[in-house]
């Protein structure tokens, strides 16, 4: 199916947009967006549309992963799971190329209604703004490290080693940047605001 617009427009004239190249986000199977970025460069080469199709980004941003034990896993996040940016000047060919590779589902874009019969009708492809594009990859190139960890206010802990050791309580204030928690933990009978590291405690809920 044509990507193209109205099959009343002359089949000589294009879309003036189609001749420049813009990005456009393309939906794609949960998990499966480096394979797709891999398996999409492999088939411009193959079907020699690096012309036209020119660069296949995901928008990512750096995560630090404090582990039970303390250490730090370095790693990058999704800006948008679900989904890669294309950036390419849109014709039927192009569009084929793109929409054809494994685990692709489709171009975001405006669906239009079918002109006869039921079911979905096509969806044509709209191109993501500048503005969108520059917010994007500013946000991608400029964002700090998110530090995650596998510990929220409200988790019951144990305390596996130090003076409380063997003590349990609540988590209440998490500091993943210093890898360290406050727990309120039964003493003497009170609870008290206890400072512990990450890997001095266990997660019981």
């Amino acid at each position: 199916m044509s990507f193209a617009a109205d099959e009343s427009n002359d089949s000589n004239q294009q879309p003036e947009q189609t001749q420049t190249a813009h990005w456009y986000a393309v939906q794609v199977a949960s998990g499966c967006e480096k394979r797709v970025k891999t398996n999409l460069e492999q088939r411009i080469q193959t079907l020699d549309v690096a012309d036209r199709i020119l660069r296949v980004q995901i928008p990512q941003t750096p995560t630090v992963k404090i582990r039970k034990d303390g250490s730090r896993q370095h790693s990058e996040e999704k800006v948008f799971p679900g989904y890669v940016l294309v950036q390419m000047v849109m014709d039927d060919d192009a569009w084929q190329v793109v929409k054809n590779t494994p685990n692709v589902i489709n171009f975001v874009g405006a669906e239009q209604k079918r002109r006869y019969g039921r079911g979905r009708g096509h969806v044509k492809p709209v191109p993501l703004s500048p503005g969108e594009i520059e917010r994007i990859f500013k946000q991608a190139q400029e964002q700090e490290p998110v530090v995650k960890i596998d510990m929220a206010v409200g988790d019951k802990i144990v305390v596996l080693s130090g003076p409380f050791k063997d003590f349990e309580g609540e988590v209440i204030e998490v500091s993943p940047e210093r890898s360290k928690l406050k727990a309120l933990l039964s003493i003497f009978g009170r609870d008290t605001p206890v400072e512990l590291e990450f890997n001095q405690v266990q997660k019981t809920s």
